[in-house]
């Protein structure tokens, strides 16, 4: 999804500078920490259509299983390509906002407490929609998942670091730190590190464990984190007043405060809540919009 937009000065590789209002310019020079700014949203979704939704579509084609969490990284990525001020990030006291959208995720590579975690990252493309980011996941997980230990990637980096003498590492992270601070690291570094992502995904719920709130990174370029956690039933009074037992997922979102406001992320956020419940809309093309009414 690369703007074709030509870079100028004062552009990063990553993203390109972004005017906005004497408060967020201020804001991002008197709070320059992420971890300063951290905006907090315990929620939950009703997910009773999309689940009748998935149960179709996976006897449809048995051979891979269509999941929830592959359901969140479409409608987060389709929120993201509508509602692109989703998509900024600040470093340096500078708003940016990113060429293309990306995710991230954490994988295990066995569950078990001995199991190793692989960090995975993608980056969509316009013409995707829910069928063809399953596949991607699905198949990158499965071969993540062939080998116990890093096989390349950030992965590898991660382990290259944790071999070096301590003084030597932190000596490294420290230069590291500054030419990130300028948005000039070197793409074998940020390539694949989820601090360098849109959006940061936890999938909690399966591992039986409910959302929480995580915490964003000064380092990189991240600015939102989002928990998904187990599914449960409520009771929940319809608008005709009839009474139905209805599926739900609690999530924890954290988010960079000093990229947008209040207004913003709520209409952000109802869009997710309008597509998981017009889950139909997650088959068309990323770059198809939603047709949504934010009224």
């Amino acid at each position: 999804m690369s703007d074709a937009r030509k870079r100028k000065w004062g552009d990063r590789r990553d993203g390109y500078k972004v005017k906005v209002p004497g408060l967020q310019t201020v804001m991002a020079c008197l709070m320059p920490n992420r971890t300063d700014c951290e905006c907090y949203l315990n929620d939950k979704i009703d997910i009773t259509e999309l689940l009748v939704y998935l149960e179709q579509k996976n006897a449809a084609h048995p051979e891979y299983r269509t999941t929830l969490f592959h359901c969140f990284i479409m409608a987060l990525t389709k929120m993201f390509r509508e509602r692109n001020r989703m998509n900024r990030f600040i470093q340096g006291g500078t708003m940016y906002e990113r060429y293309d959208i990306s995710v991230a995720f954490v994988a295990k590579r066995r569950f078990s407490e001995t199991g190793e975690e692989a960090l995975m990252f993608m980056t969509p493309e316009d013409t995707d929609n829910l069928d063809s980011i399953s596949k991607k996941i699905v198949g990158d997980v499965r071969e993540t998942r062939k080998s116990e230990v890093a096989t390349g990637g950030v992965d590898e980096l991660l382990d290259t670091f944790a071999a070096m003498p301590k003084l030597l590492m932190m000596f490294l992270i420290w230069i590291i730190r500054c030419l990130d601070f300028w948005g000039v690291n070197p793409k074998f570094i940020t390539d694949g590190d989820p601090n360098y992502s849109s959006i940061f995904l936890s999938n909690l719920g399966s591992i039986k464990c409910p959302a929480v709130y995580h915490h964003l990174n000064n380092y990189g370029t991240n600015s939102f984190m989002l928990t998904i956690g187990t599914m449960h039933k409520e009771k929940v009074i319809m608008d005709d007043g009839s009474e139905q037992i209805r599926d739900f997922v609690d999530i924890g979102v954290t988010i960079d405060e000093r990229i947008g406001d209040g207004f913003y992320f709520a209409r952000s956020l109802k869009l997710v809540k309008y597509l998981f419940a017009h889950p139909q809309l997650l088959d068309e093309p990323l770059a198809q919009p939603s047709n949504f009414d934010y009224k």
